[in-house]
């Protein structure tokens, strides 16, 4: 019960429809697990009480609410739901990121590029800046912002690549801001895991057999096979909890060893 007693906010919590469990909702279930209440936030409201149904049956304790945080007034509307069904916020979790459309710099549209970045980045920056008052009010939390190694690796996705850069530098900024409030920031940088937006997604985008999509992403990683989305989970349950109270403005792989792989 390493969040006992802690309030937390999961954007994304809900997930694309698979098998697996998505990196959001691993980590919104995690969370309650370890004695959180969590406020869950998505756009889509079945996939969202989905999440929900699944904490309160393990006795968890969870609230829904529909937004698009890519919107500033629903990313509002997610701090103030929290607050009014908790009483305070002091984990806040980023997880939604998407790569529609994305492609390399002479074909990406603009449309696309706008998308994403308000989807991937802006939406991270809306939810720290209404966020940060509420916890500098407790003089304490923890901000954990899901960025990828398409950060620091080559991709031939431009969009996605500058967007989850862009959350780095996001995370580092906040966590130097916030340190004398108590407030620490942190990023993680997911690899290959598998989870139903990567390969569900993938498949469907490239024509190709869900399990082929498997065995070559497996394929390509150091440690042998994909991570999957507990393992996110728990990088983010170290970073919320007080085990890391001395760790802000880190930006930590999560991807079997894929990042530092050269040649």
């Amino acid at each position: 019960m390493r969040l006992s007693g802690r309030i937390a906010i999961v954007t994304g919590a809900g997930q694309t429809p698979g098998t697996t469990l998505g990196n959001g909702r691993a980590t919104a279930l995690k969370f309650a697990a370890e004695g959180a209440a969590v406020m869950l936030a998505d756009r889509d409201g079945d996939s969202v009480a989905e999440t929900a149904r699944m904490i309160h049956e393990r006795g968890g304790e969870a609230e829904t609410i529909v937004a698009d945080v890519s919107q500033e007034t629903d990313c509002i509307a997610i701090i103030s739901a929290c607050q009014t069904r908790f009483g305070g916020l002091d984990i806040l979790h980023n997880n939604v990121g998407i790569g529609t459309g994305d492609n390399s710099v002479t074909r990406l549209t603009e449309d696309a590029w706008q998308r994403i970045m308000d989807v991937n980045l802006k939406s991270m920056f809306l939810m720290c800046k209404h966020a940060i008052p509420v916890m500098r009010q407790r003089g304490s939390g923890s901000i954990i912002n899901i960025s990828s190694v398409a950060a620091i690796a080559s991709t031939g996705m431009l969009a996605y690549k500058t967007s989850k850069a862009g959350i780095i530098a996001l995370t580092e900024h906040v966590a130097m801001g916030n340190a004398a409030h108590g407030i620490r920031a942190n990023c993680i940088l997911p690899g290959l895991i598998n989870t139903p937006m990567a390969i569900e997604g993938y498949s469907q985008q490239l024509g190709r057999d869900r399990e082929d999509v498997i065995a070559a992403r497996h394929a390509r990683v150091p440690m042998g096979a994909m991570g999957v989305a507990e393992d996110v989970a728990n990088a983010a349950l170290f970073l919320a909890c007080d085990e890391s109270r001395f760790i802000t403005g880190v930006t930590l792989p999560v991807d079997g060893g894929q990042s530092i792989r050269i040649g």
